[in-house]
């Protein structure tokens, strides 16, 4: 679906009612919820009553002087009640949002962390980051301050209304008159506002993740010479986002507009005759003024809901999100009661007549009825040409997608019967592209096994070749490598990553091109290094580069999602066919 097309429809769907969302974030903290509303109470009842106060004054003003003296001591009390009030209800306010924001950001973080790679087939991760961040600050200003403002500006509503009433009937009752006229286009223009809200959070997500993707890959941009095409594409997306913000604040500010003048019409008509009402002798100046001040506040009360009301529509909007990632289905999933994976780990290997299309390319078969097994301790290489399934082993091995048929066995047990984090213990992976992360040589390598001592990460880089350029670097292993590992080649990164999977020590051994970016001194090193790593060990090897899998125990051959031929590499070279023409195209015929 196109960015319109699916701004637009998720535009509607936006409801008020998502804030519902929040409630069990909200649970845990009663308590806290409790004071916050009991300070909000108090401060909107000291608020209710200095009107009465004022009444006194007024009226009073021609009394003995000691009397008057009381009425501004009594003002002063109330609105020292106010301030404390206002201060408590602040403080308990702001921590709740703060602490209700953090809970969700985690929690979603967490969810999303979890979710195997077809998730993010169908979200950009920019997306994802700007729903953490973006949507969890508008929910943050409902919490921390929307719900409160609307919670007092209600109770000032309701208790001013009942107040008036009290003062004087006859206004209240025209004053009531005006309130379908409010309401009415609260409704019409909220409505609209709905839907120009969540859209704009979605123009918002998507110039997020447009910034995401070209800073992420910079370098190509760059070497494309793409920065004129790239900065008109997130221009053209900022802008509409701009545009959508800007027709929100248009239909916003023409609803506060006229509400606002039809309050405030009102109440200049009421005040009319109320001043008539005071010549006649039909109610007390300290009564007008009184129920002038009620009156205001009546407005302003209106007139900050209607104004909260799109704030809550915004905040609705992006709880609504982020309860989509919260529930958000995922298609590879933990069973509800694991099987253990068999201690110790043997490391063997099987696929079952496999067939497995990704979820982006259903009409496209990756695997086609493959079966393999890989016994204990044996390395296999899976060769073949680009597209033919090699990478899709290792993936269906890590259980990042499951099989539409077949089955893929870790020591006879199927991995769809296992829980994700138990077998991938046993399972190490170098990635045909190495993640380095933001961090020291010596965290990055130690991300294969976070317990692991000084001296084992430094044995591991040595094993891989990486010892020597580490220890060249300003602070050793201990030199911030950047992030991506901006500090490093490609092959560096590689043996960075190749460190980090002889420190994990796992009885499975994932290599997919894992020598690709390795000049030929630094391959026969990590070469050497594989070999000694391998004893004892399941190895699977992805290479387009033959002469890394001369050695293997065994070499299977891929073709457009099957295993065409399989045998040692001079067999399969004297046995002609696929593997005897990719061989001829990186040998000489002496070294064939």
């Amino acid at each position: 679906m196109a960015r319109d097309d699916k701004a637009e429809a998720r535009a509607g769907s936006k409801q008020v009612g998502a804030l519902r969302g929040l409630a069990p974030f909200l649970i845990p903290y009663r308590g806290m919820t409790l004071l916050a509303l009991a300070a909000l109470v108090i401060t909107a009842g000291m608020s209710l009553l200095l009107p009465l106060a004022v009444r006194r004054v007024v009226d009073g003003f021609n009394e003995d002087v000691a009397l008057l003296d009381q009425y501004f001591a009594a003002a002063l009390a109330i609105a020292a009640l106010l301030a404390i009030g206002t201060g408590v209800r602040y403080y308990f306010v702001t921590k709740l949002g703060e602490r209700v924001v953090a809970d969700i950001r985690r929690a979603v973080f967490d969810r999303v962390m979890g979710m195997s790679p077809a998730f993010f087939e169908k979200l950009m991760t920019g997306e994802v980051v700007s729903r953490i961040t973006t949507d969890t600050t508008l929910i943050l200003s409902l919490i921390g301050s929307s719900v409160s403002v609307a919670l007092r500006n209600l109770l000032m509503l309701l208790g001013g209304l009942i107040l008036l009433s009290l003062t004087s009937p006859k206004l209240t009752g025209l004053v009531l008159l005006i309130v379908p006229a409010v309401v009415v286009p609260i409704i019409v223009l909220g409505r609209r506002l709905r839907g120009l809200s969540r859209e704009s959070q979605d123009w918002i997500a998507n110039s997020s993740g447009a910034a995401s993707e070209a800073l992420g890959s910079v370098q190509t941009v760059q070497a494309f010479t793409h920065e004129g095409l790239t900065r008109a594409q997130f221009a053209e997306v900022t802008e509409k986002s701009f545009r959508v913000a800007q027709t929100r604040t248009k239909v916003r500010a023409v609803m506060t507009m006229i509400v606002i003048f039809l309050v405030f019409t009102g109440i200049v008509g009421v005040l009319w005759i109320g001043a008539r009402d005071v010549r006649a002798g039909a109610m007390t100046p300290g009564e007008l003024v009184q129920f002038v001040i009620y009156a205001v506040m009546v407005a302003g009360s209106v007139g900050a809901l209607s104004e909260i009301w799109g704030e809550l529509q915004r905040a609705a909007g992006a709880t609504e999100r982020l309860v989509e990632l919260l529930n958000a289905e995922d298609t590879v999933r933990d069973p509800v009661q694991p099987k253990a994976l068999p201690r110790p780990v043997r490391g063997e290997v099987v696929f079952q007549d496999v067939t497995f299309r990704y979820p982006a390319r259903p009409e496209v078969s990756a695997l086609n009825g493959v079966s393999l097994r890989v016994s204990p301790g044996e390395t296999v290489a899976l060769v073949g040409p680009s597209g033919a399934g090699k990478t899709t082993i290792l993936q269906l091995l890590m259980r990042f997608y499951d099989p539409q048929a077949g089955a893929v066995r870790l020591d006879g047990v199927d991995l769809r019967d296992m829980g994700r984090a138990d077998f991938r213990r046993a399972i190490a992976l170098v990635p045909q592209d190495p993640v380095i992360f933001a961090a020291s040589a010596r965290e990055n390598i130690r991300f294969g096994r976070p317990d692991a001592t000084d001296a084992e990460v430094e044995a591991a880089a040595r094993a891989a070749a990486a010892h020597d350029f580490l220890t060249a670097l300003p602070q050793g292993h201990d030199t911030w490598l950047g992030e991506r590992g901006v500090m490093l080649s490609g092959g560096q990164k590689q043996r960075v990553a190749i460190a980090r999977a002889i420190l994990r020590d796992a009885r499975v051994l994932l290599l997919d091109e894992a020598t690709s970016a390795l000049d030929a001194e630094s391959e026969r090193a990590v070469q050497a290094a594989v070999e000694g790593l391998s004893a004892g060990r399941s190895v699977l090897v992805v290479a387009h580069r033959l002469a890394t899998v001369k050695r293997a125990d065994r070499i299977v051959v891929f073709d457009q999602g099957r295993i065409v031929a399989e045998g040692t590499h001079e067999a399969l070279v004297a046995e002609g066919g696929l593997y005897a023409r990719l061989a001829r195209l990186q040998f000489t015929d002496g070294q064939a």
